[in-house]
This record gives C-alpha cells, sequence and structure tokens, in this order.
C-alpha cells in the first residue's frame, strides 16, 4: 500500500495528549478531521501503527491534534519527530487543475523547450504555494504558484511549463 505524507509531529503541546504537527499538505482540515484515519511512521520511515483523529484545533503555523486513546503526555512523547501519513485509498479525487504534492514533486519544469529542473519541495509561506525547483550548477529556484508563472501542469508527460517574470530569477 502507498503512503503520502500529511504531517510531522514535532513537539508535545500541554499535558493532555495533544502534539504539534507541522502540516505538509493542502487539506489540513480534511485530514486531520475528527474520526479520521492515518499511518504514524518513525524517523526511519517504518509502518508503526494506524491511528485515529481525536481532535485537532490551529494554532500559529501548527495543527494540534490529538489520537483516539492517547490522553496523555506520556502516551506521545515517544512520537515527537514520527511521521504522519494518509494511505493512497483515502485520497479524494480533486478538481481539475487541482494537484496532491506527491503529484508535483519530481515534475521537470520547462521554460518554451529549455529544461529548468525538477521540482524538489513545495513550500506554504502564505497566500500561495512556492515550488523549489532543484536546478543543475545553480542555486534552486523559487517559483510562486500563481497563474502568469505556472502555465500548464502536465502530470502525465511529467512535465511544468512555466514563464519566469523579469527578476525572478537573479542568476540569468
Amino acid at each position: 500500500m502507498n503512503y503520502f505524507k500529511v504531517g510531522k509531529i514535532v513537539n508535545t503541546q500541554g499535558l493532555q495528549g495533544e502534539m504539534r504537527v507541522l502540516s505538509v499538505t493542502d487539506f489540513a482540515e480534511e485530514r486531520f478531521k475528527k474520526g479520521n484515519h492515518l499511518a504514524l511512521f518513525d524517523p526511519k520511515d517504518q509502518f508503526v501503527m494506524n491511528v485515529e483523529i481525536a481532535s485537532h484545533r490551529k494554532v500559529k503555523n501548527f495543527d494540534i491534534i490529538k489520537f483516539k486513546g492517547m490522553y496523555h503526555i506520556n502516551d506521545i512523547e515517544k512520537y515527537r519527530d514520527y511521521t504522519l501519513k494518509v494511505a493512497e485509498e483515502d485520497l479524494a479525487d480533486l478538481d481539475e487543475g487541482e494537484f496532491y504534492y506527491h503529484e508535483i514533486i519530481g515534475l521537470e519544469v520547462y521554460e518554451k523547450d529549455q529544461l529548468l529542473g525538477t521540482i524538489k519541495e513545495i513550500l506554504q509561506p502564505g497566500a500561495n504555494d512556492v515550488w523549489v525547483v532543484k536546478r543543475k550548477g545553480k542555486r534552486d529556484l523559487l517559483l510562486p504558484y500563481i497563474p502568469p508563472v505556472v502555465l500548464e501542469v502536465d502530470v502525465e508527460k511529467s512535465r511544468v511549463q512555466v514563464e519566469i517574470p523579469e527578476g525572478l530569477d537573479d542568476e540569468n
């Protein structure tokens, strides 16, 4: 079974079994909704167990979650630096023009017919996502995921067509 990362447990929160999770999903409200099931993986990416979400709330840049059956800090301290993943079968269908992170990471980025690099990471700094493009012999390129920059995403062909506005790439 395939799993996709949706968050990393970075710390505990209080004494009642809550955990601070650094989310890496556009769908945090859906993923961490009470009653949903996720898979817990250790720092070596080994499956540990399935967990059920007992509660979820947002505090600053963190999602604060609690697992069903684990209501004290002693129950959850050992899970710091563990990863939360969703099973592929639990992924919902997306609308046209929407993508999961795992579909975008690894795609090749082209401007006209010139290969710029490969998407290695997606950042969520605020209003829109930023795609980090790994390039050979140059620093990573940070591409905002906005219509004038990202022209076309073709997951089937593993290709993204972009137009780099002047000043965005300081190495040209």
